[in-house]
């Protein structure tokens, strides 16, 4: 099942460049974890899964951190030119057969790219919603990521540390978004809290 990640990376695109300095330390729907953290760890993801793409194993045996310390000053160009470079590398048909190996584990291609569109529209909204920003994402994509996260949450109910937090109830009628988001630990409903 080759997907074009483009859709899901230049959305998440769009909001990194609208993402003010005084907003990196800001809550995400991610316990204990801030704006600058999670671009951090896309930062990383998307190294590290143009590199499952390209088939460099040895790219592959950390999985990507969360640290925002860690995040530099060039981070509002640097991250959407490593999206664009992981969409891309997804574009190849080889990207999504025979066996990879991103964070530490290894798996087939197909799946490699699956946890990949995961990644970028989960951690797209978690950036959005934080930042106060609007997001969407395309319905194929959202599909995949649905159908990954089902799958997770059918073999491990109660979370996966390091993937997903215990699934939050979402209604069976609500957006596909939302319904996703609520596989993955978040809820949908979540908002920054006003400073007092």
């Amino acid at each position: 099942m080759q997907l074009d990640l483009t859709p899901a990376t230049e959305a998440l695109a769009r909001v990194v460049a609208g993402i003010g300095d005084d907003q990196l330390g800001a809550p995400t729907p991610c316990r204990g974890i801030a704006v600058a953290d999670v671009l951090d760890h896309v930062d990383g993801l998307c190294v590290a899964f143009a590199a499952a793409a390209a088939k460099d194993l040895d790219a592959g045996r950390q999985a990507p951190a969360a640290d925002g310390s860690r995040l530099g000053t060039d981070w509002r160009a640097r991250i959407p030119s490593s999206l664009d470079h992981l969409a891309a590398a997804w574009r190849d048909d080889s990207a999504w057969t025979g066996m990879t190996r991103a964070g530490g584990i290894d798996m087939p291609g197909e799946i490699a790219g699956t946890v990949a569109i995961d990644e970028v529209v989960v951690h797209g909204w978690d950036v959005a919603v934080a930042t106060g920003h609007g997001y969407s994402c395309h319905e194929g994509l959202l599909q995949a990521a649905y159908g990954f996260a089902q799958a997770v949450v059918a073999r491990d109910p109660g979370g996966t540390p390091g993937l997903f937090g215990p699934p939050v109830t979402v209604p069976d009628d609500a957006p596909l978004l939302h319904r996703l988001l609520g596989l993955t630990g978040r809820d949908p409903a979540w908002r920054p809290t006003s400073p007092d």
